[in-house]
């Protein structure tokens, strides 16, 4: 297995004075494509990861600089794409025109998850503030959400912040532990039985599932159950959480247990499983999925699967071709029959920095990191 330092310079390639870009061509970001929101959100994530995971070693102090650096820019993007109601614009056009839209589940989701994130991970006060303001601001729009997703990256953001409550300083105004305290346990509560309801519509003996079909980022809804499940201590959620994962892991891994996302050419339902295209965003779905059950569950086969999830993007895939390219942190687009999807944009990237963030977690501590700007 690949084990080169992880490099964060394509990210600063794609990241200008607005945010994060969506597209390249090659290496080259698409500056007439715009940002999303989205990315935007899951660059927060991926970069107060590993600000955890880098520490406090001196010798790292270069790298706390630059993701902090990177850090504060997409803060600044979440902020200003957050509309009055709590919900966020997610496309954005390169001269930060907003374009027309429908609103998404997906990007609330993801947007309350970055913050929930950077509310536990960041150790400066201004920075978790602006991340706390966004998250309160937000979680009411949950209410209105409609699809499983989006269940899933809310639940998921209020199981972590639940969990981490009595470790956030008091603000001179009002408590956020105490928002959290009080507010959220009935959140997770509604979002847990919907995607628990969701399940038992859905699954059967042949088909452990919450939908008809396996579709796109499938492993944030067992993810979204293994996070709830030590703040609920319910033994149907643990249930659900550990069927459907192993359905999945089952459906996304060849004879030989090499990783095989489901293709977005027709996906994968009881009759059929399309092979391609494949996405670097299931796979990282996937190594999410598994991580929290290993840590829930520490069963030693999730824990490889993880492993498995990581040479996905080293070469350990149907076509034994690499996407990451560890020298400056990008990676490919996707897989296609014909071969590899060469643009690198900010979707695949990140997808490839996170399960190398959900790698490390889990089987190194900070002192052994060691990363290249």
């Amino acid at each position: 297995m690949h084990r080169s330092p992880v490099s964060f310079r394509h990210l600063e390639r794609m990241t200008d004075g607005t945010g994060l870009l969506e597209h390249c061509l090659g290496k080259i970001p698409r500056r007439k494509e715009g940002y999303t929101t989205d990315d935007n959100a899951r660059a927060l994530w991926a970069c107060a990861e590993w600000l955890q995971l880098v520490g406090a070693a001196s010798d790292q102090a270069p790298l706390r600089d630059k993701l902090l650096q990177l850090i504060d820019r997409y803060l600044a993007f979440l902020l200003w794409v957050q509309r009055a109601d709590g919900s966020f614009q997610n496309n954005i056009a390169f001269d930060r025109t907003p374009e027309p839209e429908q609103p998404s589940d997906d990007c609330l989701g993801r947007a309350l998850w970055a913050c929930a994130v950077a509310s536990v991970r960041l150790q400066n006060t201004g920075r978790q503030q602006a991340a706390q303001h966004m998250f309160r601001k937000a979680v009411e729009r949950t209410d209105s959400m409609k699809f499983p997703r989006g269940w899933a990256y809310a639940l998921s953001a209020f199981s972590l912040v639940l969990q981490h409550a009595q470790d956030f300083p008091p603000t001179p105004a009002n408590s956020f532990t105490q928002f959290v305290c009080s507010a959220l346990p009935a959140y997770v509560d509604r979002l847990e039985e919907k995607l628990v309801s969701l399940y038992r519509q859905n699954a059967d003996r042949e088909w452990r599932w919450f939908e008809p079909a396996i579709t796109y980022g499938n492993g944030v809804m067992p993810w979204a159950l293994f996070m709830a499940y030590p703040v609920t201590q319910r033994r149907q959620t643990l249930d659900i959480a550990r069927e459907s994962l192993d359905f999945l892991i089952e459906k996304m891994t060849d004879p030989q247990g090499v990783i095989r996302p489901v293709g977005n050419q027709g996906w994968c339902t009881r009759e059929h499983r399309s092979d391609w295209d494949q996405q670097p965003l299931d796979v990282m779905k996937l190594a999410l999925a598994a991580g929290q059950a290993y840590i829930v569950l520490e069963r030693p086969e999730y824990l490889e699967i993880v492993k498995r999830c990581r040479a996905w993007f080293y070469g350990a895939n149907d076509l034994n071709i690499p996407l990451a390219d560890a020298e400056d942190g990008s990676c490919c687009d996707g897989l296609r029959a014909e071969g590899v999807n060469d643009n690198q944009g900010a979707e695949s990237t990140l997808s490839y920095l996170l399960t190398e963030a959900i790698y490390t977690s889990l089987v190194q501590t900070s002192t052994d990191v060691h990363l290249a700007i």
